[in-house]
C-alpha cells in the first residue's frame, strides 16, 4: 500500500510516498481502506516542530528527539471497512466509519488499523468521506474547550480565529449549546463565517475587539493571539479565555491567573474519543454540524497541500483524497 512519510522534521518537501506492506488487523482490530484524510494544523506543527513558545524540546521527547519516531502523519480520516479481527463485535466490513487516531498519528496512509474500541464511529449517511474526514481535529478540540468553559445558554461567545479548522468547528457547536457568537476573522473569511451561524463578525484588518468596549462570557483564542493580559479586558466577570494555541508560559501562569482573579483561563493539550465523535456524527447527521473544506488534494500531491496549510490561510479544513484517479469521492 502507499504511505506517506518523513524521516526527518521540517519543510513539507521532507514528506515522501513509499509503498509498505498491507497491515492486517490484530484480533480486536478493524483495518479501514482510507478514503479521505486532512491537513491539520497538528500535522504542520508535528512535521515541521514550529510549536509555540516552550514546546520544542516537548515535541521532540513526545515525537522522536533527532528524527520522528511515527513517520506517518495524519490524525483523521474517513473510509470504509475492509475486514476486522475475530474478537471485533461493533463493526463489519462494509462499514463507513471516521477515525480519529490524535497524537499517534499514522492517516496518511491506504489502510489503516483502528482498535475496536478506539475512536471510530459510523459515518453520518449525509456526509461524504472527505466531511467526515474533517470531523475530528476540530470537532474535538472545540468541544472540549466548549465543555471545560461549562457554556451556557444565552451566554456571549467570542471565537478568535473563526474562520479556522478549530474556529469554524466552534462557531457551529456554540451555536448548538445556545450561545450568542461572535467571530474574529480577516476581510475575505467574514462572509463564512457569518454563513456558519455567527450572530456578529469582527474583521480583525479593521477592527480591535478589545477596543469596542464590548464584553465576553467567553474568548476562545485559536489563533495565539489574545493571551490574557490583552483579553482580560474583554471578558465579563466570572468570564472564561480558552486559550486553544498557547505558549508554555501562558499554560503554567493559567491555574495561578484563575485562582487570583475572577475570571478563569483554560489551557492545556484537547482530547476526544469514540464518545466526542458520536455526539458531533449524532449533529452533523441531524444537519446541525458540517465541516467547512477550503480544499481537495488527492494523495500523491499531499506536499503541495502542506504548503498550502503552512501559509496559514486555510479556511476550515484542507481535505487528502485517495481515489486512484484523484477524483473526489462522492457519498452514497
Amino acid at each position: 500500500m502507499k504511505v506517506c512519510v518523513y524521516e526527518q522534521y521540517g519543510p513539507p518537501e521532507v514528506l515522501q510516498l513509499k509503498e509498505v506492506e498491507k497491515p492486517t488487523p490484530k484480533d480486536n482490530e478493524i483495518l479501514i481502506k482510507t478514503h479521505a484524510a486532512t491537513v491539520t494544523s497538528a500535522d504542520r506543527r508535528v512535521r515541521s516542530l514550529d510549536v509555540p513558545a516552550g514546546f520544542g524540546l516537548i515535541m521532540r521527547l513526545v515525537f522522536g528527539i533527532s528524527r520522528p519516531k511515527q513517520p506517518i502523519l495524519g490524525t483523521e480520516l474517513a473510509g470504509v471497512i475492509e475486514s476486522v479481527g475475530k474478537d471485533v463485535r461493533k463493526f463489519t466490513a462494509g462499514d463507513r466509519v471516521l477515525a480519529f487516531s490524535d497524537a499517534a498519528m499514522g492517516c496518511y496512509a491506504e489502510y489503516k488499523c483502528m482498535p475496536e474500541d478506539g475512536a471510530v464511529v459510523r459515518m453520518p449517511s449525509n456526509l461524504s468521506f472527505e466531511e467526515a474526514a474533517a470531523i475530528s481535529f476540530g470537532g474535538t478540540t472545540a468541544l472540549h474547550f466548549l465543555r471545560k468553559a461549562k457554556l451556557q445558554r444565552g451566554e456571549k461567545v467570542l471565537i478568535i480565529g473563526a474562520s479556522g479548522g478549530v474556529g469554524t468547528a466552534a462557531i457551529q457547536l456554540a451555536k448548538h449549546f445556545g450561545a450568542e457568537v461572535t467571530g474574529v476573522c480577516s476581510t475575505a473569511n467574514v462572509d463564512l463565517v457569518r454563513s456558519l451561524g455567527a450572530d456578529h463578525v469582527i474583521d480583525y484588518t479593521k477592527e480591535d475587539f478589545t477596543q469596542s468596549g464590548e464584553t465576553y462570557d467567553v474568548i476562545i483564542d485559536t489563533a495565539g493571539t489574545a493571551p490574557y493580559p490583552r483579553s482580560k479586558g474583554s471578558l465579563k466577570e466570572g468570564g472564561r479565555l480558552l486559550l486553544v494555541l498557547a505558549g508554555l508560559p501562558e499554560m503554567l501562569s493559567a491555574p495561578w491567573l484563575s485562582m487570583t482573579s475572577s475570571k478563569k483561563i483554560v489551557a492545556g493539550p484537547a482530547s476526544g474519543g469514540a464518545e466526542e465523535l458520536r455526539f458531533l456524527a449524532s449533529l452533523a447527521e441531524e444537519g446541525q454540524f458540517r465541516p467547512v473544506i477550503d480544499r481537495r488534494y488527492p494523495f500523491d500531491q499531499i506536499v503541495e497541500a502542506h504548503r498550502y496549510v503552512d501559509t496559514g490561510r486555510k479556511k476550515g479544513n484542507v481535505v487528502i483524497t485517495f481515489a486512484p484517479d484523484g477524483k473526489v469521492s462522492a457519498a452514497r
